[in-house]
């Protein structure tokens, strides 16, 4: 298989991933979940993704859709690459195995058919906070511990932001 045909395997459609997950878990493989925009990809994507990877056997990425990136105000530009190729771009890291896009605004539909064993988010979060309506809320981080699973925040890299880029790209 080549190496473009192996990173496009990746990418599914929910009813697929459900079944690859299925065939996971039957192998004892622990799954972990973390979803973003993942617009211009940088350092601090890839040591999030990488650390995320850690936490289990199999990593599974949600990408928002273009729509779903417009309706979160983004700001018009946003996103600046379509979600196929943000879905190919993450696909494309050897840590990640399996790339799911999403058009609903959280993941949530997602994560409660998926159920994974961890649920990772970045360091705006707060694994801890139960208010849905706490911006450091992690949605799907309820249905993730009601089934036994884990929720785990993982530290910004300082210095690392797809705003940061887009600002200095504009400024020239």
């Amino acid at each position: 298989m080549s190496k473009l045909k192996a990173i496009i395997n990746k990418i599914s459609e929910i009813g697929d991933l459900l079944k690859k997950a299925n065939d996971w878990k039957f192998q004892n493989q622990k799954i972990v979940f973390t979803n973003g925009v993942f617009d211009i990809l940088h350092r601090g994507h890839i040591e999030y993704l990488a650390q995320a990877a850690d936490f289990g056997d199999v990593l599974i990425v949600g990408i928002n859709s273009d729509n779903s990136v417009k309706r979160l105000g983004k700001g018009d530009s946003r996103p600046l690459q379509d979600e196929n190729s943000r879905a190919l771009i993450i696909g494309g890291l050897t840590f990640v195995d399996a790339v799911v896009i999403f058009e609903n605004d959280t993941p949530l539909n997602l994560i409660t058919k998926l159920i994974p064993d961890v649920l990772v988010k970045g360091g705006d979060y707060d694994a801890k906070s139960i208010d849905v309506s706490d911006k450091k809320y992690i949605v799907g981080s309820d249905v993730v511990k009601n089934n036994g699973g884990e929720v785990e925040v993982i530290p910004f890299v300082e210095g690392y932001s797809t705003s940061k880029i887009e600002e200095k790209i504009k400024r020239g």
